[in-house]
């Protein structure tokens, strides 16, 4: 029976002579029918090319399609048409590999043409990078477990979706393009391709109609930064060889801030305060009254102001580069110098009025994490978010709002007689991205500092806020609003002992709220009750009142050098 059936199953030359012909007949009707693989092989090169080459839906996190070519998707192609000729099909491994790049690509495109659009300025992964795990702590912070959980699971569902149709688009496109990858017209169309994508990296403007920006350069440049960033002969020279910060330390403790007189200086930090809210109409009519209030309640309180602009390092983030511009007068627009400063020991403005004999404070209750970087300002007093001991409601991904921040610290470390004159560095926090909840006014400032700050009601509707991805900018005025509103009323309170105040802008908002393109200018506020002391500002091209003139008089750390001047015995060389 075995040997019958082996018989039967052995082939026969008409069962050869048939499959023979079922194959010929196969090949015949595939060559016939060339389409179906094509329409697929175009398909797949669409989804490729357009994930690589979409455009950011300004100024949000969307983005929208774009009909340019990729240069990296040309690349892409290029590698695929020779790996068929020279190995065949690629192996799912290799796919699983290439897919996995390919969405590092994307992953760049992504944050090439949405972080301008949202903070005004390039992405950098030397510096935004390292800010990233901070960033996610305080979003998680602000919500229950369950939805951080819920949230990393669909953030991983999506990514191996993503990566799995890439995976999909990669075998469509081989499958595809195996047939035609020997014929000459192909590679006449690839070289046509090579030249236009080294055309466009080459940066030849006729291309950019035709192609979009590429991704790669961006890498290269990050990774650049890095390697210079770890290469002393390379960054040494980014850091100026003295500043007006050493050249005020040359001189006598009891001289250096003579035009102080041993007052007390408040150095504010106010948080996305930026030109934008005197260059936009709408900025302007929104916060007219509670500017003009401000202003008011200064002079009534027996002080004046006077204001200039500046440039900032930055804008619509980095906040560290705008403030350790001021103290260390050195210019930290390009982040490396920035994160080397760190690692020496230069001095800063906070050892200028040490050396004048002042006890020097850091207040920085939006910080809630070990500040590792702090050991370099070497603050004498150092107060972080736990240490005010807050017990209200939390508002927003910052908990504390900053009147309260102000509040207690004067209760904390009050200014009694026998104690020495302070500087402090206050950072607000309240305005900061994305701009609500808006915590609410407490104009009892005793209450404020109790367990009950809050009518119930207010809170309610201050949590209740929802944010508006896509018109951000009332969320915006309301912020500074309520900045304006109370320190208006801070102004209004008893002093312990005359302090003045040097109030700075640290950066424009972010790019959506500010417009495209913006500046990066900032005002800064002088207010004192010394006119004096305000006329040496305005001598250095401070104009009068909270409406400074609409040009700016340098960069951050040249507001270093007019300070120390301003509060000097003598004006210090210009630099």
């Amino acid at each position: 029976m075995r040997a019958n059936v082996s018989a039967y199953l052995r082939p026969t030359p008409e069962l050869n002579q048939l499959t023979t012909m079922k194959a010929t007949h196969s090949s015949h009707s595939a060559s016939s029918r060339p389409w179906p693989g094509i329409v697929r092989l175009a398909l797949a090169l669409l989804l490729l090319n357009g994930v690589l080459s979409f455009t950011s839906w300004w100024p949000t996190v969307a983005v929208l399609p774009d009909a340019r070519i990729a240069p990296e998707a040309i690349a892409a192609w290029l590698l695929l048409s020779g790996w068929l000729v020279w190995r065949g099909q690629p192996s799912p491994r290799a796919l699983d590999v290439a897919a996995a790049l390919y969405a590092l690509l994307v992953l760049g495109r992504y944050l090439d043409v949405v972080a301008p659009s949202l903070f005004g300025r390039p992405i950098s992964l030397y510096w935004d990078v390292p800010q990233l795990p901070r960033f996610l702590w305080v979003t998680a912070s602000g919500s229950p477990w369950w939805a951080t959980v819920l949230v990393l699971v669909v953030t991983a569902l999506v990514v191996w979706a993503f990566h799995r149709l890439l995976v999909k688009a990669m075998r469509m496109a081989a499958e595809g393009a195996a047939p035609l990858v020997r014929h000459p017209a192909l590679w006449v169309l690839n070289f046509l391709l090579a030249s236009l994508a080294i055309a466009n990296t080459a940066g030849v403007e006729a291309t950019w109609p035709y192609v979009s920006k590429p991704v790669i350069p961006t890498y290269a440049r990050e990774l650049k930064l890095l390697v210079d960033a770890r290469s002393p002969d390379r960054v040494a020279a980014l850091l100026p060889a003295t500043t007006v910060v050493d050249e005020a330390l040359n001189i006598p403790s009891d001289q250096v801030l003579g035009a102080l007189s041993h007052r007390d200086l408040m150095l504010v930090f106010l948080e996305s305060f930026g030109a934008v809210l005197y260059d936009r109409p709408e900025a302007v009519a929104a916060t007219a009254d509670t500017r003009s209030a401000l202003e008011q309640s200064m002079r009534e309180s027996g002080r004046g102001v006077v204001s200039a602009f500046y440039t900032s390092p930055t804008i619509g983030g980095a906040s560290d580069l705008a403030h350790l511009s001021v103290l260390s007068g050195i210019d930290l627009s390009d982040p490396r110098r920035h994160d080397l400063l760190l690692t020496t020991q230069r001095p800063t403005l906070l050892g200028v009025f040490r050396h004048a004999g002042y006890e020097v404070f850091g207040l920085y209750h939006s910080v809630w994490w070990e500040w590792a970087e702090r050991a370099y300002y070497g603050f004498d007093v150092y107060l972080s978010g736990p240490d005010l001991g807050y017990a209200g409601p939390s508002f927003g991904y910052w908990h504390i709002p900053d009147q309260y921040a102000f509040a207690r610290f004067e209760q904390l470390h009050p200014r009694t007689s026998e104690r020495r004159p302070r500087m402090t560095v206050f950072g607000t926090i309240s305005t900061h991205f994305p701009f609500v909840p808006v915590p609410p006014y407490q104009r009892d400032w005793q209450r404020l500092l109790g367990n009950d700050p809050f009518d119930a009601d207010d809170v309610a509707r201050a949590q209740a806020e929802q944010i508006d991805w896509m018109n951000m900018t009332p969320a915006y005025l309301k912020t500074i609003n309520y900045a304006n509103t109370w320190l208006a009323d801070y102004f209004r309170q008893p002093e312990p002992r005359d302090t003045v105040f040097l109030m700075i802008g640290d950066h424009q908002p972010t790019s959506n709220v500010s417009g495209e393109g913006a500046s990066w200018d900032v005002p800064v506020y002088v207010v004192s009750r010394d006119p004096v002391l305000l006329a040496r500002f305005r001598a250095l091209g401070f104009s009068d009142g909270m409406k400074p003139q609409r040009r700016s008089l340098g960069g951050l750390h040249d507001l270093t050098g007019t300070v120390l001047r301003a509060l000097g015995p003598a004006p210090l060389p210009a630099h």
